[in-house]
């Protein structure tokens, strides 16, 4: 069994400012941490690797930084992770950054 799960790395705290101009969010100076949503994903994927084995791999779609992301479900215990990442990405909504993905 191969498992794939998507996830994505988001603003620590509700500060989250947008660009007035773009409309998209202006991401230097924020932390950011992996979904907690996604979390509950991975742990499920491990526990279904445990029980029927295969191999977890992790994806997300950002910037180089989004690669925090990929290391920290790495040290979870997935086995591969993939990083979707270019500057024509940028400010892509929930339906652009689907279509990609998929």
């Amino acid at each position: 069994m191969h498992i794939v799960v998507p996830i994505k790395q988001v603003p620590e705290s509700g500060n989250v400012k947008m660009d007035p101009t773009t409309g998209t969010m202006i991401r230097a100076g924020t932390n950011t941490v992996v979904n907690p949503l996604d979390l509950n994903a991975i742990e499920t994927a491990l526990r279904l690797r445990e029980a029927h084995g295969g191999s977890i791999t992790v994806v997300t779609m950002g910037p180089k930084a989004a690669a925090k992301a990929l290391r920290e479900a790495l040290a979870m215990g997935c086995d591969d992770a993939i990083l979707v990442s270019d500057r024509a990405f940028a400010g892509a909504d929930a339906w652009a950054t689907s279509y990609t993905l998929a």
